[in-house]
């Protein structure tokens, strides 16, 4: 049943450990991929325990694991209330998402997630949805193109990189990774690898609506967890890790300003159990360098 070639779960031990989980208990895994966790969090569960997994990716459906106890659910994770709903699995025990994309998926050269290939200009997780790279490319404007490569890739001459995407557009097919990489060369600023890593990592965002459907998922989490359950997210940029590192303390996606005047204090929804993000040990590091930008973050729902 399983693909071949997934990634190694990040930070494995750390989010077993910090998930405490009750053999008894209703777990999630939001983002199923290789089903490394979720195999983890398996052994934990006696057999009245019950795991729902998350994944919208065909190529982890695959991947699937037989078990009475697994309920696998083909969809992205920002319906999780819904079908947790439908499977009568409210209030759960414990919530944990790996914010990755898989090392399979990157591999993949037609699924255009990495510049190492030549491929189709893609970057659909669920490849039932329409919007690609390539329509993005091809279709937003110089001034949106912009705000994407500044926010979601913190490329430094964003506003470069969009007027030479909109003035070369036209005469470029825009369909292949390496037409796009041709196209922009003049413009790329520094290391090469990296630039283009920044470039492809806000256009993946976009294709995907990244940081929306993370905002979705915290939200729902609050509503599912039960007091005492846990919310555990492994994040891999700085985007995702600040709405975690917000949402968490106060229940915001901004940090909110403190009012000297102000009488009202939000009631608090989460205890945050994770000071600091757990980051991988030297061991992991060694074996496997994807673990390298990974932050765990965890909060149990007061």
């Amino acid at each position: 049943m399983g693909v071949p070639g997934y990634h190694l779960p990040v930070l494995l031990h750390e989010v077993i450990d910090l998930l405490q989980i009750n053999p008894a208990g209703t777990y999630v895994d939001a983002t199923f991929g290789g089903g490394g966790h979720s195999r983890a969090i398996l052994e934990k569960l006696g057999e009245n325990g019950r795991l729902l997994v998350f994944d919208q990716d065909e190529d982890a459906y695959r991947n699937r694991i037989e078990d009475d106890r697994v309920t696998f659910v083909q969809q992205n994770f920002k319906h999780l209330q819904r079908f947790l709903k439908l499977y009568k699995a409210i209030p759960v025990d414990g919530i944990l998402a790996d914010l990755g994309v898989s090392s399979y998926q990157f591999d993949t050269a037609e699924r255009g997630f990495s510049t190492r290939f030549d491929g189709d200009l893609d970057m659909r997780m669920d490849r039932r949805t329409s919007l690609t790279a390539a329509d993005i490319l091809k279709s937003y404007s110089e001034k949106r193109l912009q705000y994407l490569f500044q926010e979601y890739g913190e490329v430094t001459n964003a506003k470069t990189l969009a007027q030479t995407i909109v003035s070369m557009r036209k005469a470029h097919s825009l369909r292949s990774i390496n037409e796009f990489k041709a196209m922009i060369q003049p413009v790329v600023k520094g290391n090469p690898a990296k630039y283009l890593a920044q470039v492809f990592q806000a256009l993946r965002i976009e294709v995907n609506d990244e940081l929306g459907v993370l905002k979705d998922l915290l939200q729902q989490a609050t509503e599912v967890l039960k007091p005492g359950g846990r919310l555990a997210i492994i994040t891999f940029h700085s985007l995702e890790d600040r709405l975690v590192k917000n949402y968490m303390k106060n229940g915001y996606f901004e940090p909110q300003e403190d009012h000297p005047f102000s009488m009202e204090t939000p009631p608090k929804i989460f205890k945050v159990v994770t000071k600091k993000p757990v980051t991988a040990g030297q061991d992991e590091l060694k074996n496997n360098s994807r673990s390298r930008s990974a932050k765990l973050r965890v909060a149990e729902k007061l």
